[in-house]
């Protein structure tokens, strides 16, 4: 039985090709927006989530400190929540670190000595907004001599507004990307439900026909089901195929040019098992789309005859 549902449908299709073509197009259309915009929102969060927990603290050390000092703000640090990732940093590490960042210029590096450095504990907070609860807690430790705030971006002023800004390109994204993605989501429905409005007053003859000789309604009505669900799952796919290729040609430049920062997956199956779950996300809609059009198309026709 399925299978003369599903021949009655592909017959259909052939009969008005411009119609499945025009149904296919605004459902393509749609799903390959919708891809994009999930994929720039996942990107986006990633991207936010980065510079977020990316603060570095420097807490410079006065030069009378005793190990056994530096050991309990270590230790007080590590058992924060707040505080990620505390490294100890000695005037030697820090000589060598000077000398590192002044390579293409040797003479500099000759000219100091490890004394010059402070000793110091770096460490990262877990959030932006503990920044500077935390920093401020730090300056009244008795061995700490000053405090700095670094994230290759500047200052902390420059980092929030960093941050600020990635908050509000995210909120953007993700906002006028569902608006938008709604929209199309509402022109596709409105498609399948004209189509198949359409397809239905062309089949009135034959659906009177089968009402006179006991053809139950769902018998009726699943052939148009079925034509709905072919648009919308074919149209899922192609445009989710269409992002995916344009994704997978773009992701090495992209993950290049953020270097370190993880936008994209650079592992090839957490890259492709992210397409996968936006492709059954988006099959999902696909389908709830086809039956609310075709079901509103099949109660529309039943109230008017």
């Amino acid at each position: 039985m399925p299978n003369i549902h599903l021949k009655t449908a592909l017959d259909y299709i052939k009969r008005s090709p411009f119609q499945a073509l025009a149904a296919l197009f605004v459902l393509t259309l749609t799903f390959f927006v919708g891809t994009m915009m999930a994929v720039l929102v996942y990107s986006s969060g990633n991207l936010l989530k980065y510079f977020e927990t990316r603060p570095q603290i420097i807490a410079f050390l006065k030069d009378e400190i005793t190990p056994e000092q530096v050991s309990a703000l270590q230790n007080k640090l590590t058992n924060d929540t707040r505080v990620k990732e505390v490294r100890y940093v000695s005037k030697e590490e820090a000589l060598e670190i000077y000398k590192q960042a002044t390579s293409d210029n040797p003479l500099l590096s000759e000219l100091v000595s490890p004394t010059i450095f402070p000793a110091s504990l770096e460490f990262s907070v877990s959030s932006l907004a503990f920044a500077q609860e935390v920093i401020n807690e730090v300056k009244k430790e008795g061995i700490v001599d000053s405090v700095g705030f670094t994230a290759n971006l500047g200052g902390e002023k420059t980092l929030q507004d960093v941050v600020g800004r990635l908050r509000t390109i995210t909120r953007y994204l993700r906002v006028g990307g569902g608006i938008l993605v709604g929209i199309l989501a509402g022109i596709s429905l409105l498609i399948i439900l004209v189509i198949t409005g359409m397809r239905i007053t062309t089949r009135k003859g034959e659906i009177e026909i089968l009402d006179l000789i006991g053809a139950t309604p769902g018998f009726i009505r699943s052939p148009i089901i079925i034509e709905a669900l072919i648009y919308s799952s074919v149209g899922a796919f192609a445009g989710w195929l269409l992002a995916f290729l344009l994704w997978l040609y773009a992701t090495p430049s992209i993950v290049s040019y953020f270097g370190e920062i993880p936008v994209l997956p650079k592992v090839p199956l957490s890259f492709f098992a992210i397409f996968a779950t936006i492709l059954g996300g988006e099959l999902l809609v696909g389908f709830g789309l086809a039956l609310a059009g075709s079901f509103l198309a099949v109660s529309r026709a039943r109230r008017n005859r």
